[in-house]
């Protein structure tokens, strides 16, 4: 069986092989950020976000911590600090598992059937819960305010800003939401 900084190192190089956008913070396979896509048909579609990614030394071994820089109305997610509520990353996780499993199908999972009776978010859980349609609507709200896909660009080392759908950015991603007091980690959350 592979070490698990070679598993890492695979895991990551298997996810920027894909159509997945990754982008190294200071050039380290521990740390970086991917661009995340709405699943289709869902209130989510069309958005953008920009997903925070930290591989602790003990990966697969130990459950990477996922989180959301740009705002995102969801029961699961904490809308200030971007930390997701997932239980097979913080609970069930397995080293059977990849990054490929958690952009692939953990994340959209998570936007296609949120869970509100285990909310991060209580207001979206209720709201969820209370009022389907306006919970939506809401969800839309944010898609258009924070998740454009200009809430996608990225700065490279020299200042230059590129849509981080291209194909030859190198500079690594950073919270754009105006609406932010304080910078968002995107840590996921142990609970």
């Amino acid at each position: 069986m592979a070490s698990p900084g070679k598993r890492r190192e695979a895991d990551v190089m298997k996810l920027m092989m894909s159509d997945w956008k990754v982008e190294l913070v200071e050039d380290n396979v521990s740390e970086f950020h991917v661009v995340f896509k709405g699943p289709p048909e869902s209130p989510y579609e069309g958005g953008f976000w920009k997903v925070h990614v930290e591989l602790p030394d003990a990966y697969p071994y130990k459950s990477p911590s996922i989180g959301f820089i740009n705002r995102i109305y969801h029961p699961n997610v904490d809308e200030m600090a971007g930390s997701v509520c997932l239980d097979v990353i913080n609970q069930t996780w397995s080293p059977m598992f990849d990054l490929l499993n958690v952009f692939e199908t953990f994340l959209p999972q998570l936007l296609l059937y949120p869970n509100p009776t285990d909310p991060l978010n209580g207001e979206a859980a209720a709201l969820l819960m209370r009022e389907p349609e306006a919970y939506n609507a809401k969800v839309r709200e944010y898609v258009q305010r924070y998740a454009k896909r200009a809430d996608a660009e990225v700065e490279d080392r020299n200042g230059n800003t590129h849509d981080s759908m291209s194909e030859d950015s190198d500079g690594y991603l950073s919270s754009s939401s105006e609406d932010d007091d304080e910078p968002r980690t995107g840590k996921a959350d142990s609970s």
